[in-house]
């Protein structure tokens, strides 16, 4: 599949976001205390500049149209990705889903698996990355440092490879904590950068944002405790990584 990618990378070099209008979004899950969507690429999640689209607008318009709620629309963001990640993010549509999922958060008892596609081969296998990282609020970015920092935070992940060629690997990854832009610091860090991830030392061009994708989510119900499993579609720019490899 791989040079059917290289084939897609050398005709597509920018893809405008979705619009961020209710009627395009994906919604993947949804009952009266849990909406779950697949956030596309370039359209921030929430607190953008006034006036800018983010997806909680768009899923506030969703759930006021589709319900025909009068007033302001509750909804709280539980999982939030970066402006260029897709894939699952997860929002509570009443307070006590918001805060019982929040409560899952922070004690570790949420299920993230990412999907990546980085440069250069690596042989297939796992491993495990921890490091500790900071905020470089002046370049709007983190970094690796040393661990007797005041400000370093620890960041775990555990990776596995899916499939490899020369130029391209695709990472399925376990986010074990959720740091700032954790995944691409990490695998940068180790000579992996994401595909399209400037920011992070990136030299090949992504269709759209870049190649990194939220692709389950594993929660405990807030209502009644049962699993409850989210798997986002990659984007239509992803469909060989898609059709070719099995779960």
């Amino acid at each position: 599949w791989e040079v059917l990618f290289d084939e897609v990378l050398s005709e597509i070099f920018y893809m405008p976001p979705v619009p961020p209008d209710h009627r395009h979004l994906q919604v993947l899950y949804e009952d009266n205390h849990l909406l779950a969507i697949n956030k596309p690429a370039m359209l921030p999640t929430m607190g953008a500049p006034a006036g800018t689209p983010t997806l909680l607008i768009a899923a506030k318009q969703y759930i006021k149209e589709k319900y025909q709620k009068p007033g302001n629309v509750y909804l709280g963001v539980v999982s939030r990705l970066d402006a260029p990640v897709t894939g699952v993010v997860l929002l509570a549509r009443t307070s006590k889903a918001a805060r019982r999922l929040t409560e899952q958060y922070r004690e570790g008892r949420v299920q993230k698996t990412y999907w990546a596609l980085v440069e250069g081969p690596l042989s297939l296998g796992g491993g495990k990355c921890i490091d500790w990282i900071a905020s470089d609020e002046r370049h709007r970015r983190v970094r690796i440092v040393r661990v007797n920092l005041p400000e370093a935070k620890q960041a775990v992940l555990e990776y596995q490879a899916l499939h490899s060629s020369d130029d391209y690997t695709l990472l399925e990854i376990n986010l074990l904590t959720g740091r700032k832009h954790q995944i691409r610091i990490q695998l940068s860090h180790r000579n992996l950068p994401i595909l399209g991830d400037r920011k992070y030392g990136s030299q090949t061009a992504f269709p759209s944002g870049i190649a990194l994708h939220a692709r389950r989510l594993t929660v405990a119900h807030p209502v009644g405790g049962s699993p409850i499993e989210v798997a986002a579609p990659l984007p239509g720019y992803w469909p060989l990584a898609e059709s070719h490899v099995s779960e």
